[in-house]
């Protein structure tokens, strides 16, 4: 128990300064939160090696600064597979940006419950199991929504 203590003193203690350095690296608010909850973790699992308590603040500062470049790096790998991506011509000359908002534009106008079942199923990659616990209905009767609203998306698409 005193275990338990003694970490939690030592959140309350550390915790914003973690989270104010990883928010400098970030610029990002969530992703702060995100790499200071991950510099947590890493301090949970590697604390027994800090052998000198007073080398604490250099060693969790250090977990930080890699945790946030890290995440830097990914995200800018992202943005730059998502810039790849959406610059791609079309079939019709457009480019897969221009697809990209036509289709969010058609999901605005669908109803809310088919839009949700979409979102969860295509942009959250939820599986029909999780989607039919979510939503407390048997994953038949998930599959059978997610077909009309495959429809309905695709009708609307077909309009513009």
């Amino acid at each position: 128990m005193g275990d338990v203590e003694a970490f939690a003193r030592l959140v309350r203690r550390w915790h914003a300064r973690l989270l104010r350095h990883a928010r400098y690296f970030t610029r990002d608010t969530e992703a702060a939160q995100d790499v200071a909850q991950d510099t947590w973790m890493a301090i949970v699992r590697g604390i027994r090696a800090l052998h000198d308590p007073a080398h604490f603040r250099a060693w969790a500062f250090h977990i930080v600064a890699n945790k946030a470049r890290d995440w830097v790096r990914r995200e800018q790998a992202r943005r730059r597979a998502t810039r790849q991506v959406e610059a791609e011509p079309t079939s019709d000359g457009g480019t897969l940006s221009g697809e990209i908002e036509r289709v969010r534009a058609g999901l605005t106008e669908l109803e809310p419950g088919q839009r949700c079942i979409l979102t969860w199923f295509y942009l959250e990659e939820m599986s029909l199991a999780d989607i039919a616990e979510a939503l407390e209905i048997p994953v038949g009767t998930v599959k059978s929504r997610l077909f009309h609203a495959r429809n309905a998306l695709r009708a609307r698409l077909k309009e513009t």
